[in-house]
C-alpha cells in the first residue's frame, strides 16, 4: 500500500491504484497529440540475450502513445549489430539506433575528442550523451523519458507513469525521477542507496552542515534509480557524468537549475528487480565499490562547486561519522527484513559498509591527485556552439546506420 507523505521539498506522485493503466494510456495519447514523447533506451548488446529485454520490447509494444524510441547499443560488432536492427523489428514504435561502436559514430567521436569536447569514458553517461544528442538532433518530443533495459520486473505501467506527470499539462513539472522498493528473491537489494547514499547524505549534513543541495538529494526516496524523465528544453544544457554517478549527477544539475517545485519523484511499481552487480572486494575497478567511488566522487565535486572545501581531516570525519551512520541504519533494516519475513545478512551488509568506508578515503584522493579532472561531459549546447553542424551530421550518420542495416 502506498503512503501520501510529502516530506521533502519536491512533490512525491504515488500509485493509489485508484487509475487503471487503461486510463492513463488512454491520457497520455490524449495529451500525445500536442505533446509528442521520445523514449531513450541505452543498452549493452549482452541484454538482447538476458530475460528483461524482450519482455520491456513485449510490454513497450503494448503502448500506443510514444511517439520515436531511441536506441542507444553499446559493445556489439557489426554482426551482432545486424543483430540488434532484428531484434527490435518487434516493436510497434518507430524506432533509431545508434549502433555506438560502428564506424560511422566513432568518426564523429573521434572529431570531438580533437576538440576535447567527447565523452572520456565508455559507459551508460557515454550512450545516454550521445542518445540525448539524437533526440535535439531530431526536434520532434516534447517530453524525453529514459530507463534501463535490465528491468527484470518490468511492465507498461511503469512507463505511463514516468512519462505522465512530465506530459500533462496541467503539471509544471520540467523533471521526474522514478522511485520504488529494492525487494526480491525474498531480500532487500538496493545496496549503495541504502548502504551507502543514505547514510553518506545524512554524514555530509553533520560534517559540512545543512545546505539547500543535501536537503534536495535527502527528498529523494531512491536517488540511484534509472529511470526519469524530463522536458525537452532541458537536454541541450544538461551536463551528464560519463561515470556510475550519472543519476547521483544528473540530480545535481536538476537542483542548480530548476527550483524544487518543478521537480517529483513518482512511485513506478511495488516491486522491482535488475541485474544485480558484485561488491568487488579486491577490485576498485568493477562494481559496486568501482560504483561507490563515482558516487562518491561525484557528491565532492558538486560540494566544491559550492564552496565547500574537503581536506584530509575533513573526509577522515567524515568517513567515521558515514560509518556510524550506517551501521545504525543497518539495524534499521534488519528490523524491517525481520518485520516483512525476508532474509538479512548483516554480515554481509557490514563488508559493504566496511568498503564504502575505505572509499570514502579513495574517492577523496582522487579528488585532491586530478583537480584538473573535468566532472561533465561537454552540455550539447557547447558541442554545438563548437562545431555547429555536428548535430546534424549526428543525425544523418545515424539514419545511414538504420537505413543499410534495418
Amino acid at each position: 500500500m502506498s503512503d501520501f507523505s510529502q516530506n521533502g521539498i519536491i512533490s512525491t506522485l504515488h500509485d493509489f491504484g485508484t487509475k487503471s493503466i487503461e486510463q492513463i494510456e488512454k491520457e497520455l495519447l490524449n495529451f500525445s497529440k500536442e505533446r509528442k514523447m521520445e523514449l531513450i533506451l541505452p543498452c549493452l548488446y549482452s541484454e538482447l540475450k538476458g530475460d528483461a529485454l524482450p519482455n520491456i520490447v513485449s510490454e513497450i509494444s503494448k503502448t500506443n502513445y510514444i511517439d520515436h524510441i531511441i536506441i542507444g547499443l553499446d559493445k556489439a560488432t557489426e554482426a551482432e549489430a545486424r543483430k540488434a536492427w532484428t531484434f527490435f523489428e518487434k516493436l510497434e514504435t518507430p524506432f533509431t539506433i545508434l549502433w555506438n561502436d560502428g564506424p560511422n559514430l566513432k568518426k564523429l567521436d573521434k572529431e570531438l575528442q580533437k576538440k576535447e569536447l567527447a565523452p572520456s569514458e565508455h559507459g551508460k553517461g557515454r550512450n545516454v550523451w550521445y542518445c540525448i544528442g539524437m533526440s535535439i538532433a531530431r526536434n520532434s518530443a516534447r517530453s524525453v523519458a529514459l530507463h534501463d533495459c535490465d528491468i527484470k520486473t518490468y511492465d507498461r505501467r511503469m512507463l505511463a507513469k514516468l512519462f505522465y506527470p512530465v506530459v500533462n499539462p496541467l503539471f509544471n513539472f520540467e523533471f521526474c525521477k522514478g522511485y520504488y522498493p529494492r525487494v526480491a528473491d525474498n531480500k532487500m537489494n538496493g545496496r549503495v542507496a541504502r548502504l551507502l547514499v543514505f547514510p553518506l547524505l545524512n554524514a555530509l549534513e553533520k560534517t559540512i552542515g545543512k545546505s539547500d543541495y543535501l536537503d534536495f538529494m535527502k527528498s529523494f526516496k531512491y536517488p540511484l534509480a534509472g529511470e526519469f524523465s524530463f522536458r525537452r528544453n532541458i537536454l541541450p544544457e544538461l551536463r551528464i557524468s560519463s561515470d556510475w554517478g550519472i543519476e547521483i549527477g544528473i540530480l545535481s544539475e536538476m537542483q542548480r537549475n530548476f527550483s524544487p517545485q518543478n521537480i517529483c519523484q513518482v512511485d513506478l511499481a511495488d516491486t522491482y528487480d535488475h541485474k544485480h552487480q558484485e561488491l568487488s572486494l579486491d577490485d576498485e575497478k568493477k562494481g559496486l565499490s568501482r560504483m561507490s567511488i563515482d558516487i562518491i566522487k561525484t557528491f565532492i565535486k558538486k560540494l566544491a562547486t559550492q564552496g565547500h572545501s574537503f581536506s584530509r581531516e575533513q573526509l577522515r570525519s567524515l568517513k567515521a561519522t558515514y560509518y556510524r551512520a550506517a551501521l545504525d541504519l543497518i539495524d534499521a533494516y534488519r528490523s524491517d527484513a525481520e518485520m516483512n519475513g525476508l532474509k538479512f545478512d548483516s554480515h554481509t551488509e557490514e563488508k559493504a559498509v566496511e568498503l564504502f568506508s575505505m572509499n570514502i578515503i579513495k574517492a577523496g584522493e582522487d579528488f585532491y591527485l586530478n583537480p584538473m579532472d573535468a566532472p561533465f561531459i561537454p552540455t550539447w549546447s557547447r558541442v554545438k556552439s563548437a562545431i555547429p553542424d555536428f548535430l546534424v551530421r549526428l543525425e544523418k550518420a545515424v539514419n545511414e546506420d538504420n537505413s543499410h542495416y534495418l
